[in-house]
């Protein structure tokens, strides 16, 4: 529940070259959500870092020192969000059980050495009362766990007298269980870093005039006004001004981006200058930020296929401590033996270690433009060997221009034929659609007139307008399925297609009308990207592209792909996919179409670009939100890094804890120095999880290091 307040605004308690320091009172006050403050200072622009002291009531900015990010972050502090006072019922609820546990043990260990021997007898069991009644709980609901072997190890103690081994083990447990929940609930905290705090109110225009009103109120087509400083609360397209938008909280690139009439903009970016009016296209629960969120939060409910395994793996052990145990036991009938092997098992680093480095992960790729929609997805990501790609939107920029109009209908002139599939297409979304828009409207094209527009989805569109039925699409939907034959021109068609054009057909009450050209550019990085992630152990690169075969074929040798699938229709790219995939590859397909979706679905990861259609985004498992494909690659590093980190930590305290074990089985180490040398080295894999796989820049031209040392241990 947000805190109707208005809250006050901060003061520059001093300033060096690139450097805030900002303090007041409200800074202190325990309701203050300190991610949200911090995630919100390091969205704008410029900014590099936040410091944050909730004791002295001060925050310290580091930023680039440019004078325009000055003004836009005292800008936003001069007005910061109500929402960032919220009743936390963290702060309301009694402390950490596990921490009251250490400081009752230690006050214990103090007490002992003063009490009569019946008294340290009470005090021990009432001690150690808690641990063993999670283990009997334990083993009565869920089975032989790592819980029971610990109430064992303590209660053998103090049935033995040993008081002070009892409550420092006691002690020792719970400072560990401590650590590693603290460690574990910070990993989950810092994928909610990422839920910036939204906007509460937005100036709507309402009867011609602006006023202000709930962002909850915001319908679709209502128009806002957003200035410097201002988090923009919808999606939407610019109608009118002009400013520089930091998206860094969407794709974590830092450089603002100018945007002006025309230009859209996402929910969760800040205005660093300037101002804007914008036509809201999705609002509430359907904004970018929102399904962001939602991403997030599944990711922290789901497990990936390697978390399960290592808590398979991590159970198995359980019986292996047990059975070394009483092995070590039969042999020696030392009891403190066996309670020095009971206090080490290979469950904690496994169990914990492995959703921890996975979350950090996605943090990561959440902070450089990667959402990761679950934590499977990592995994089928780091295994894929088989990467396809979808040519348009991918390979290829998707930002199509028109090149050629042709009439072939001697009563239409070109503009007029341009004019009319502008109108009509107008209403998709899709690159082909976004290109006539565009050239239509450079040219001042008036608006023709037409009834309700069809869509069938991976062909074309069909509506009424000029006194008949217009159809528009690829040649195949026209000649197929609406029998309109484009055979007489095609001499013409032959000499656009050998051109490298794409074509799009259209028709009047069945009859040729027209063709229109577009030609699509090759991304600069497609290269030297498709190279990196052969180097990070793909083994085939599979070109998908209606393109005709000779078209296609010369793309694919220019690119070293290792496959191609020419004039590949809309419904075979799933198809395609199926078909490696029962040949034993594991396939990554990259996509950006409505069309793209069931390949999307039917690939082990689907890989969705981030100006594709939103069905595409909707059916992947991962969206990129930066539209440069060296994101591909980075979302490439942290998968096969995190697994690879993974499966190091497996390896490490299997050793660790063999040794312990080893050592604890002689009657080198007592229970104390077994449970100390266990938990630190739980805490270690912990604190090398949340560490993760770092990318350093956002571009990652510097990674193809990283890469060699990640495959030359596969």
């Amino acid at each position: 529940m947000l805190i109707q307040e208005s809250l006050p605004t901060v003061q520059l308690a001093h300033e060096l070259p690139e450097r805030l320091r900002l303090s007041d009172a409200w800074l202190t006050d325990r309701r203050l959500d300190r991610l949200s403050l911090e995630a919100a200072l390091l969205s704008l622009g410029g900014v590099r870092g936040v410091r944050f002291n909730p004791h002295a009531g001060s925050v310290a900015i580091e930023y680039d020192g440019q004078i325009h990010h000055r003004q836009a972050i005292l800008t936003w502090l001069q007005r910061p969000p109500p929402e960032l006072l919220a009743e936390s019922t963290a702060l309301a609820s009694s402390p950490d059980p596990d921490l009251l546990r250490v400081f009752s043990a230690l006050l214990g260990l103090a007490a002992l050495p003063l009490l009569t021997p019946p008294l340290q007898r009470g005090l021990t069991y009432a001690l150690i009362a808690p641990t063993v009644w999670e283990g009997v709980q334990t083993l009565s609901q869920k089975g032989l766990k790592i819980e029971v072997l610990d109430s064992l190890a303590v209660s053998l103690a103090a049935a033995r007298g040993k008081y002070f081994t009892a409550v420092a083990t006691q002690g020792l447990l719970a400072l560990g269980a401590y650590l590693e929940q603290r460690t574990a609930r910070h990993a989950d905290d810092l994928l909610r870093h990422l839920l910036k705090p939204m906007p509460t109110q937005a100036w709507v225009e309402r009867d011609g005039a602006l006023a202000q009103i709930p962002c909850s109120a915001l319908q679709v087509g209502d128009q806002i006004e957003v200035g410097p400083g201002d988090m923009i609360p919808i999606d939407g397209k610019v109608i009118g001004g002009n400013a520089a938008v930091n998206q860094a909280s969407v794709t974590g690139e830092n450089l603002a981006v100018r945007k002006e009439a025309g230009d859209k903009v996402l929910s969760g970016t800040v205005l660093e200058g300037g101002r804007l009016r914008i036509r809201a296209t999705r609002v509430g629960a359907e904004t970018t930020t929102a399904r962001i969120a939602r991403f997030i939060e599944n990711a922290l409910q789901q497990q990936s296929q390697t978390q399960t395994m290592a808590e398979k793996l991590a159970d198995q052990r359980v019986y292996l401590t047990l059975s070394t145990g009483a092995l070590v036991y039969a042999v020696t009938r030392d009891l403190d033996r066996l309670a020095s092997v009971f206090l080490v098992d290979y469950a904690c680093a496994l169990k914990l270690g492995t959703p921890v480095a996975i979350k950090s992960a996605m943090y990561q790729g959440a902070k450089h433009g990667i959402l990761f929609r679950s934590s499977s997805a990592i995994d089928s990501l780091a295994q894929a060997d088989t990467f396809v790609f979808d040519k348009t939107g991918t390979l290829t920029s998707g930002l199509l221009d028109v090149t050629d109009v042709h009439s072939l209908d001697a009563g239409w002139e070109e503009a007029h034929l341009l004019a009319l599939v502008a109108s009509i297409e107008e209403h998709a979304t899709h690159p082909v659609a976004d290109a006539v828009v565009k050239q239509a409207r450079e040219q001042h094209l008036g608006h023709i007139e037409h009834e309700d527009v069809d869509y069938l989805v991976a062909h074309g569109l069909t509506t009424h307008a000029e006194g008949g039925c217009v159809v528009i699409g690829s040649r195949h939907f026209l000649e197929t399925h609406q029998n309109i034959s484009f055979a007489a021109h095609e001499a013409q068609i032959a000499a656009l297609e050998q051109a490298g054009k794409t074509l799009l057909y259209v028709a009047l009450e069945q009859r040729p009308l027209g063709l229109i050209g577009l030609r699509d550019s090759l991304r600069p990085e497609a290269k030297t990207v498709l190279a990196q992630l052969r180097q990070s152990g793909v083994r085939r690169l599979v070109l998908l592209t209606g393109d005709r075969q000779d078209k296609a074929e010369a793309l694919a040798r220019e690119l070293g792909m290792d496959a191609v699938y020419a004039e590949c229709p809309p419904e075979g790219k799933a198809a395609v996919v199926e078909q490696l995939r029962a040949h034993g590859a594991k396939v990554a397909f990259i996509g950006d179409g409505v069309n793209d979706a069931p390949a999307l679905i039917a690939a082990d990861v689907g890989i969705a670009m981030p100006r594709g259609a939103d069905l595409a985004r909707a059916t992947a498992d991962i969206v990129l939100l930066d539209d440069h494909l060296q994101t591909l690659v980075a979302a490439r590093i942290l998968s096969v890094g995190t697994l690879r980190l993974i499966r190091n930590h497996f390896h490490i305290s299997t050793g660790v804890n063999t040794a312990v074990i080893t050592g604890a089985a002689f009657g080198w180490l007592s229970p104390v120095w077994a449970a100390l040398l266990h938990n630190g080295m739980t805490l270690g894999v912990l604190l090398n999880s949340m560490a993760g796989v770092s990318l350093k820049t956002k571009r990652l031209e510097a990674f193809e290091d990283k890469l060699h040392k990640f495959t030359k241990h596969r």
